[in-house]
């Protein structure tokens, strides 16, 4: 059986089209990772709507990024 590094190189080489297909694939086989009622989402939620609400209340990237001394 090939490694993982051995298949990441062969799919690699694949025509974008199938490498599409294949991740569509790879991602349909796997658990939900978010749910509503994930906390984090629920927080995203709740600050998206806030935002809707108010758009005055959000901040650039730039603004953020000064926020923070970059």
């Amino acid at each position: 059986m090939a490694t993982l590094i051995e298949l990441e190189e062969q799919v690699l080489q694949l025509p974008e089209d199938q490498r599409a297909f294949l991740a569509a694939q790879l991602l349909e086989s796997l658990p939900a990772m978010l749910h509503d009622d994930d906390a984090g989402v629920a927080e995203a939620m709740r600050r998206d709507a806030e935002l809707d609400r108010d758009p005055s209340s959000g901040m650039s990237l730039d603004e953020f990024k000064k926020s923070f001394g970059r």
